[in-house]
């Protein structure tokens, strides 16, 4: 697909891409999230994200709100262990609108101290709903077990006595260490000139004070292999199996994606599902993901299921895996696996405010953005040497961990 980037002298990056459709879409990424946080300020990142909605210094939280709704537009945000990101979908004529608020809000926010009061309110329930939902809370624990003395093992959400302490001090030095102009991307989706998205970013984002202060981010360690029960008041057995994984910039990277999608990724035929749910009516639910970060990565497998079958759900995915690295797959196969995961992207091309968040995201990690025959030659050059290869380093039975929220034994 086509783009153009256009840096700013404070670094800001602009990132223009052209649509004939009449919606648009863009966003404003920052290159900090979750692992970033200070210790003990769990959960911080995301507070901001928060309060950015909350007040300017010349809008109050309705007129921000109201600002792109009024006009029919779509406005979010979301954090994660990496990245802050909010990003709009509005009508063509209201670019100009778009980029203003989002400099309103990410550069001129006030946090007052009565709307951190409320805020701190809302994530708390936020936690509580979070929490009563093990299917979700589980992966957030695993994590936690995973990166074991690193930020990248805090929950996104922060716990509850990090959110009742954060202070606007706080706030405000995240924000001064950690909202580097040389990382921030405001990308654009839409029918404008590249001149037309230029000249608008230029204007809002030109004069905004370069800010570059040095960032040094900690590794994980790789621990040794552990397994871990929790009990809860809960109905049904949930369970994840994983390891650290490959980051973002690692050539192994494509073949673990291929895997992935092709052992318990997206959709109802992979190897999993077919296996637990469909032969064996073990798991409603049974997937793998894996997630490359910057430095590491993960790749895990979750199921959930009743108690007394979960013994016998582990003994199928180990000897699922046992299969995925003992026994390649041949030529027709791997390219009927290739194709699937090929189309997938393809049709994934269409979610356009996914696109230009994931287009944003790769300006950030690799300075470029690969196009869409680029990333389908990359899959197609995977082997079956390879599959095997990163089957047999990330599947090793001995070294994945087990996480488990059990039922409480009556």
């Amino acid at each position: 697909m086509e783009y153009n980037v256009h840096t700013l002298p404070n670094g800001i990056r602009i990132l223009h891409v052209p649509s004939a459709s009449a919606i648009s879409h863009a966003c404003i990424i920052v290159n900090t999230g979750s692992r970033d946080e200070p210790e003990n300020k769990a959960g911080l990142a995301h507070f901001i994200e928060h309060l950015i909605f909350k007040r300017t210094k010349k809008r109050s939280t309705n007129q921000i709100l109201n600002r792109l709704e009024s006009v029919g537009a779509d406005l979010n945000a979301y954090t994660t262990k990496e990245y802050t990101c909010v990003h709009a979908s509005f009508l063509n004529p209201y670019l100009d609108r778009t980029l203003e608020l989002f400099n309103d809000i990410i550069f001129h926010s006030t946090f007052p101290e009565e709307e951190m009061d409320k805020e701190k309110s809302v994530i708390l329930d936020e936690i509580a709903s979070y929490l009563d939902q093990p299917e979700e809370a589980i992966n957030d624990d695993f994590e936690d077990m995973l990166f074991a003395g690193n930020p990248l093992g805090n929950n996104i959400l922060g716990t509850t006595d990090s959110v009742q302490n954060f202070t606007r001090e706080d706030v405000i030095n995240f924000r001064k260490d950690n909202y580097r102009t040389n990382e921030i991307v405001i990308a654009v989706l839409g029918n404008y000139t590249l001149n037309s998205v230029v000249s608008k970013g230029t204007k809002h984002f030109a004069g905004v004070e370069e800010n570059t202060p040095s960032r040094e981010r900690v590794k994980p360690k790789v621990l040794k292999q552990s397994s871990t029960t929790i009990y809860k008041p809960i109905t049904q057995a949930h369970c994840i199996l994983g390891t650290q994984a490959y980051s973002t910039y690692q050539q192994e990277k494509v073949a673990l994606m291929l895997l992935n999608n092709y052992f318990g990724g997206n959709g109802m035929s992979s190897v999993l599902n077919l296996q637990i749910r469909e032969k064996y009516g073990i798991a409603y639910t049974i997937e793998s993901n894996f997630s490359p970060l910057s430095d590491t990565g993960t790749f895990s497998i979750y199921f959930g299921t009743d108690k007394e079958k979960q013994n016998k759900a582990l003994s199928l995915i180990f000897k699922e895996i046992k299969k995925l690295k003992e026994k390649p797959l041949n030529e027709l196969q791997l390219q009927k696996v290739k194709n699937k995961f090929i189309g997938q992207i393809a049709l994934g091309e269409e979610n356009r405010i996914g696109l230009i968040i994931s287009m944003a995201k790769s300006l950030i990690d690799h300075n470029k953005i690969d196009s869409l025959e680029t990333v389908f030659e990359k899959i197609n050059r995977v082997t079956t040497t390879q599959m095997i290869n990163v089957a047999n380093e990330v599947l090793d039975i001995e070294k994945l961990n087990i996480f488990t929220f059990s039922p409480i034994e009556e």
